[in-house]
């Protein structure tokens, strides 16, 4: 990497803490279960990285379960819906990233390496501040904190919108945006990251991609984690990706 590096913006869930990202998935799959429909991890997946309420409207309006919900209440899903769902999510996404908020490993070292070259450290969600109070404490037991934390309730719009990396580069003091590495687990947060004008790094095998625990990862067939790595290093191509690790923990082998 030519470039001169002075901070580096990381997303949360998938990318620095629960691995597989598996606490925002629970809780999507949860609610739309307490509201009488069953979704799958796949079509929880989907739009992560969005901000909680518009990832809700998202898997709400998927046509399988616009027709699940027809099945169930005899019409079409409405915003008073999208509402009432993500009234019930933001609890129960409390209770759930309270036991999901493990740190990757790797991750700290890596970002110890970052901060030894004089890097900032930024970092942006598609939680809410007060869920990310939870996170961020648990986290920090753990060894990792970020010099400041963008929420999707800070900004006008989230992901794929560039505004959280604006304010976060703002935050830290650095500019041009081409001199901030911008880490995330979804293509969506990469989108943000190209149109924020930052250096898009996506993260495969930890993040929402694989979408698998740590352990579940390790059980897998050796091929069958290639095959996973190469589709999800596709996807993130085709989103603008940059550069593709598996963890955070390669973020060190990017550095000059």
């Amino acid at each position: 990497m030519s470039q001169e590096i002075r901070a580096v913006i990381l997303d949360w869930s998938g990318t620095t803490v629960d691995y597989g990202s598996r606490a925002p998935t629970r809780a999507f799959v949860e609610v739309f279960r307490q509201h009488g429909v069953e979704i799958t991890d796949e079509e929880a997946r989907g739009p992560m990285g969005r901000s909680k309420r518009d990832h809700v409207a998202a898997v709400i309006g998927l046509p399988r379960v616009v027709g699940l919900w027809r099945e169930r209440f005899s019409r079409e899903p409405s915003d008073a819906d999208v509402e009432a769902l993500y009234d019930d999510f933001l609890p129960l996404l409390k209770r759930t990233v309270a036991n999901h908020s493990e740190v990757i490993p790797g991750v700290t070292a890596a970002i110890a390496e970052c901060r030894r070259r004089g890097w900032k450290i930024g970092s942006t969600t598609g939680y809410t501040r007060d869920v990310m109070e939870i996170v961020t404490r648990t986290a920090a037991s753990a060894g990792y904190a970020a010099d400041i934390v963008i929420c999707s309730d800070d900004v006008p719009a989230g992901r794929p919108a560039p505004w959280m990396n604006y304010r976060a580069a703002e935050a830290l003091g650095v500019y041009p945006m081409s001199s901030i590495l911008i880490v995330d687990d979804t293509p969506v947060g990469i989108e943000a990251a190209k149109h924020a004008g930052g250096i898009a790094v996506a993260v495969t095998q930890s993040g929402n991609a694989i979408g698998l625990s740590e352990s579940e990862v390790a059980a897998l067939a050796p091929e069958d984690l290639q095959n996973r790595l190469e589709r999800s290093e596709r996807m993130f191509r085709a989103a603008g990706a940059d550069f593709v690790i598996k963890s955070v923990a390669e973020l060190p082998t990017l550095l000059p």
